[in-house]
């Protein structure tokens, strides 16, 4: 997950630059990160049944080779003005994190059923705090000008070492189920049919809904964040990818904090707050045209989205057939991803970057209504929820 987490801020601290290579317009843009987005929801849709044939370890070598090739594509391909290659290499990159977290997310889960303990935030905190290290290096090479291509191949010989490292440390057989014998009865086909299925489960459905919200919140400042600060409100690329790396920060200590707010408050009344959060974020950066005030309603953003993911996943493990329910509400929140970088882009060719996100804004606070379903089926003794 951290090297995932660096590999996507390195590309997304040098959108500006890449959008100038490809001298592609705001639209333009959108379309070139929807290969990121189906990229995405290919991995996601298939990693499931992935996981059940072949054991996680395949699941995320396959993934991990797929991101390390993507991340390097993109970076030739915004050298040579290629908007199809860089579609092409982003769809390799979302492809190898839809594979590879959501092999991740099923056995974080289980882990948790198991366990009783909470383990999502802090998998996905170590995501985040990936893109601050990813981030932190990108603003540091976009301040002296490092050439994009040789920046993005250096971070994919870094990823696909230590992938080759970490991936063999994954027992193999984590997440592999006999054939026939799939826990839960309906996991025995995990695929997309299967995930769609769980949607006619109201909870499922509401869980969906949120996760939905809550990663269009994170997924819009990773597409579009350092372009929505140099377009939106005047700054440098530089300072754009500064706002980025508050963001990602805010991000990593909320999911690092979690659990003890979990703990003592309970996932829908952490939930509910987060989506507020958030939203206050998102509209102080859409109408607030002070830059300072803006940079600083990042954070709020970015706390307000950290536990969205996580904390609906793990709600969604609560379940009769926990594969294939983590599944699908994580294929809900991979739809943001796939909607959201063509539908901002082209909203934004119209009313601009701060305008579209307003339509963020409108998602996220009504997600705020539906956090009751994150509350466990049976709650646990002397945990609140609320």
């Amino acid at each position: 997950m951290l090297v995932v987490g660096v590999g996507m801020a390195s590309w997304i601290v040098r959108t500006p630059a890449v959008r100038d290579l490809l001298q592609a317009s705001t639209a333009q843009m959108g379309l070139v990160l929807l290969g990121l987005s189906v990229g995405s929801m290919t991995g996601v849709l298939s990693s499931a049944g992935v996981v059940r044939r072949h054991g996680a370890r395949r699941t995320v070598a396959l993934g991990s080779t797929a991101f390390v090739l993507g991340v390097a594509g993109v970076g030739v391909s915004a050298e040579l003005s290629a908007p199809v290659g860089a579609a092409a290499g982003l769809a390799l990159v979302g492809l190898g994190i839809g594979l590879s977290e959501i092999a991740l997310n099923v056995e974080g889960a289980a882990l948790e059923q198991e366990s009783g303990r909470v383990v999502l935030p802090a998998l996905h905190g170590c995501y985040s705090l990936g893109t601050v290290l990813g981030a932190l290096g990108g603003i540091g090479l976009t301040a002296v000008a490092f050439p994009v291509v040789w920046h993005l191949l250096g971070v994919a010989v870094a990823a696909a070492a230590a992938m080759a490292w970490a991936v063999p440390a994954i027992p193999a057989a984590t997440g592999r189920v006999a054939e026939g014998g799939a826990r839960g009865g309906a996991g025995a086909d995990p695929g997309w049919r299967a995930q769609l299925v769980q949607f006619r489960d109201r909870r499922i459905a509401a869980l969906g809904a949120v996760v939905l919200a809550l990663a269009l919140a994170e997924g819009s400042a990773s597409d579009w964040l350092p372009l929505l600060m140099v377009d939106g409100h005047g700054v440098s690329a530089t300072a754009g990818s500064v706002v980025f790396t508050g963001f990602a920060a805010a991000m990593t200590v909320g999911r690092f904090a979690g659990e003890p707010l979990l703990a003592r408050f309970g996932n829908a009344a952490v939930l509910r707050v987060s989506a507020l959060v958030s939203a206050t974020g998102i509209a102080v950066v859409v109408l607030s045209d002070s830059v300072v005030l803006a940079g600083c309603a990042v954070v709020l953003w970015g706390l307000g989205a950290a536990l969205g993911f996580p904390v609906t996943l793990s709600a969604a493990g609560d379940s009769d057939d926990p594969t294939t329910s983590v599944a699908a509400v994580a294929v809900a929140g991979y739809v943001a991803f796939l909607v959201g970088p063509p539908l901002l882009g082209l909203v934004g060719e119209q009313v601009g970057l701060r305008g579209a996100m307003v339509l963020v804004l409108v998602v996220v606070a009504l997600a705020s209504t539906l956090t009751s379903a994150a509350r466990p089926r049976t709650p646990a003794p002397g945990r609140a929820e609320g």
